[in-house]
């Protein structure tokens, strides 16, 4: 019988969920089953089953983890004594970061969670809702310390984060410029149409 063939850096819990985050990307969460993704790492079925309780758990652990790396990076870019639209740049190039190394997770934890069944949806939602607050708290700094122009907080984090998504797009381009390259095009356009000069 095949096994899940885990490596040094990944456990084979951490395997089927990397599968899992591509599977949920490529067909969604719905149109995906159990039997795809034991098909996709090579196992039978009822072998997942040893490693993870359900579907629904999977896209759990998906949004959790995402989630919290998100909630990890903006409570240190607060403590960060900074000016504010330097802190707007730093969390701007992680979440440009994460949408190209990490793509498939961050897909799915911004198209999919809907869904997530209570409570996790209701609590994935409200860790949402509080990023958004607290990064539009920091844009309000910015525009209070007049780095940034007199604008509508909500507005400028609506408008940045739906920015970064777009780079789902690069990710389909055959000839694209490099990560580095995107990540420096995105920050120069987003930061500078921010800036009080």
């Amino acid at each position: 019988m095949a096994r899940i063939k885990s490596t040094e850096n990944n456990s084979k819990r951490e395997v089927i969920i990397k599968e899992a985050s591509k599977l949920f990307k490529e067909k969604g969460f719905t149109a995906t089953s159990m039997r795809d993704l034991a098909e996709r790492v090579g196992v039978e079925a009822p072998s997942l089953y040893n490693h993870i309780q359900s579907k629904s758990e999977l896209l759990k652990i998906i949004c959790s983890n995402v989630g919290e790396k998100f909630a990890v990076k903006i409570a240190e870019v607060e403590q960060i004594e900074m000016p504010a639209i330097e802190k707007v740049e730093k969390l701007l190039r992680f979440h440009i970061q994460e949408m190209i190394n990490y793509y498939e997770e961050e897909y799915v934890s911004g198209r999919e969670w809907r869904y997530l069944k209570d409570p996790y949806l209701s609590e994935y939602r409200e860790q949402r809702r509080n990023y958004r607050k607290r990064f539009t708290a920091i844009i309000q700094e910015g525009i209070d310390q007049k780095e940034i122009k007199k604008l509508d907080a909500n507005t400028a984090v609506l408008i940045l984060l739906n920015a970064i998504t777009s780079i789902d797009q690069w990710h389909r381009i055959v000839h694209k410029v490099s990560s580095k390259e995107l990540e420096e095009n995105i920050v120069t356009i987003l930061i500078e149409g921010l800036r009080n000069n």
